[in-house]
């Protein structure tokens, strides 16, 4: 049985790897970039796939494909709602100190 470490590391190179063969296949998608659904960021294409109808950047494919592989998530799905809780909550830290700002 593989250890963490060893999947983790396995995972890497096999998403990278996908970023290199998207790369190899069409040299153009290095200036191609996308809204990810994970985390929200401008990426670039290569390496990104398309799951349940979002498109996760090359890094967001790395966390759900290793969350998969180490049994910690189901679905997509599981992925996004832990980010989005994750995102709101930088939002309103944000937010409040934007209007500490102001008040001062």
């Amino acid at each position: 049985m593989k250890s963490e470490q060893e999947i983790i590391e396995e995972m890497q190179q096999v998403v990278e790897q996908m970023r290199l063969d998207d790369i190899e296949d069409n040299p153009d998608v290095i200036d191609e970039f996308f809204h990810c659904d994970c985390c929200g960021e401008q990426k670039c294409l290569a390496g990104s796939i398309e799951y349940e109808g979002y498109r996760l950047c090359n890094d967001c494919v790395l966390i759900a494909e290793t969350g998969f592989a180490l049994g910690k998530i189901k679905s997509v799905q599981e992925l996004i709602d832990a980010v989005e809780d994750k995102n709101l909550e930088k939002l309103c830290e944000f937010l409040r100190q934007q209007e500490m700002k102001e008040k001062n």
